[in-house]
């Protein structure tokens, strides 16, 4: 009876991991959750085998762009020739929690690539860098807690005037200061932190690069549209690949050149 009942119980856990993977955060009471990350890659069947077998993505979507699903976050790879390396742009490099970082770093050596710096980060925890195929910058660190192998964490902004960045970041979206580990200049989005640091050389604006764009998800686009024209911020079209898979988008760019998606209907795809 004992052991049945703990296999019901493994049972419900399995179900309830399930259900969770991939998805989105809830939206905060603004209506803001983090959505995608567009990533122009060289090869798509390429990167797609490394984000499903060292990160645990789901392949959700194949056709003129690949969608992938990871915990708090979408990536959209696009086969398109890329510009610079992310290390170049304003969007330095993507985060991600991993419930054991020797076993990821094993793996990925073992695959042939090569680990960056390993450190202790901000937060405590150990901490390495490695660079996706693409010149895609990727910070990794560990979080024995982790109910999954890997997790979507925070993004990290360079530029000389990252304070101000950070600034228009909490004005745009109404969002608050929450500092990560020992960096303070930090703030939340449901699912993402965003993280803003100084940079002594000059940093590129994202379209066109490896890293193209991030993108936020929102209960209702027009509503946040206005929202953000009475802000004097300008907005761009829709997507049309986005368009075309039923999700409404709107586009804009922050100050420093990165570029910003916001979509309604992500969150429910596919």
């Amino acid at each position: 009876m004992y052991i049945s009942m703990v296999k019901i119980g493994l049972l419900i856990v399995i179900f309830l991991s399930c259900n969770a993977f991939g998805q989105l955060a809830e939206h905060n009471s603004e209506g803001l959750a983090f959505g995608h990350v567009r990533l122009n890659v060289s090869d798509t069947q390429y990167h797609t085998s490394l984000w499903v077998n060292h990160f645990g993505g789901v392949v959700a979507y194949e056709g003129e762009s690949t969608i992938i699903q990871l915990p708090n976050m979408m990536l959209l790879l696009t086969n398109d020739e890329q510009s610079i390396g992310s290390r170049r742009t304003v969007m330095d490099h993507i985060g991600f929690k991993v419930r054991d970082i020797e076993t990821f770093l094993d793996k990925w050596r073992s695959a042939g690539f090569e680990v960056g710096r390993e450190f202790i980060g901000a937060e405590g925890q150990k901490n390495a860098y490695i660079t996706m195929p693409d010149e895609i910058y990727v910070e990794l660190q560990e979080d024995q807690a982790l109910p999954v192998a890997a997790t979507a964490y925070h993004l990290h902004f360079y530029t000389s005037e990252y304070q101000s960045l950070l600034d228009w970041y909490l004005s745009a979206f109404h969002l608050s200061i929450r500092s990560r580990g020992s960096i303070s200049t930090t703030t939340n989005v449901p699912g993402m932190n965003l993280s803003f640091a100084d940079s002594s050389t000059t940093r590129f604006a994202t379209s066109g690069s490896a890293i193209d764009s991030i993108g936020f998800e929102v209960k209702n686009l027009d509503r946040a549209i206005q929202t953000l024209r009475d802000k004097q911020i300008s907005i761009a079209p829709p997507s049309k690949f986005l368009t075309s898979l039923g999700i409404k988008s709107a586009a804009l760019t922050d100050p420093s050149g990165v570029t910003i998606i916001l979509t309604e209907g992500l969150m429910n795809f596919p």
